[in-house]
């Protein structure tokens, strides 16, 4: 994980989706002290919970409140931005501002978790972002990112690094990966389960086709 995680460390993950589950496994694998998960989903929470998190719903509490809270103050040592362009809070000021200027043509993405991670993060920390962006962000604080000394490291996942370490993990019996399949439906019925994974319904948090 491009976090280097220390047992010390509190890490929070913003998105449950399938790659934000395998973060909370990986944090808690690496011996993180506590592990938080960020969603609106309620099933992708409990998921993230049975792994080891502490989840927020930030359509119920506050985010910075909570992570205040946990942290005693101090912010989180380690963020994970496992959401990436599709970042979606309906009542935040800046996730209006982004969808107007999305609808102008004149950004392509929403940074409110890039933007959040930035405010939150402990002094000295690091921001990870595996989630994707296309394109071109607006209102990035980068004050807040130079003063606190953050460090950034973002791409996709270098396979090929990761996958003998992680096959051995699994031959042991250290990580089951199917524990994220909720779907396995035949290969007809594609269009319609990403219609169902796209709008988050019936607890859908990867599908499996079968051919």
């Amino acid at each position: 994980m491009q976090c280097d995680i220390e047992p010390t460390d509190t890490v929070v993950i913003w998105g449950a989706g399938p790659v934000g589950q395998f973060c909370v496994r990986s944090a808690v694998l690496l011996g993180a002290q506590q592990v938080v998960v960020i969603d609106n989903v309620p099933e992708r929470l409990s998921m993230a919970q049975a792994g080891g998190a502490i989840p927020i719903n930030f359509d119920e509490e506050s985010v910075l409140g909570r992570l205040q809270e946990l942290t005693h103050g101090k912010g989180p040592e380690k963020c994970i931005d496992a959401v990436g362009l599709e970042s979606h809070v309906p009542r935040s000021p800046d996730s209006v501002y982004d969808r107007v200027k999305q609808s102008l043509w004149m950004e392509n993405d929403r940074a409110h978790v890039l933007r959040e991670m930035i405010y939150v993060c402990r002094p000295g920390g690091v921001l990870s972002i595996p989630g994707v962006y296309s394109g071109m962000v607006d209102k990035i604080p980068m004050g807040q990112l130079m003063n606190k000394a953050l460090s950034v490291r973002s791409g996709q996942t270098h396979v090929r690094r990761w996958s003998d370490d992680l096959v051995r993990r699994i031959d042991d019996g250290q990580i089951d990966p199917s524990f994220v399949i909720t779907h396995s439906v035949s290969l007809e019925d594609g269009p319609e389960m990403y219609n169902v994974f796209r709008n988050k319904q019936d607890g859908c948090v990867k599908v499996v086709l079968k051919p």
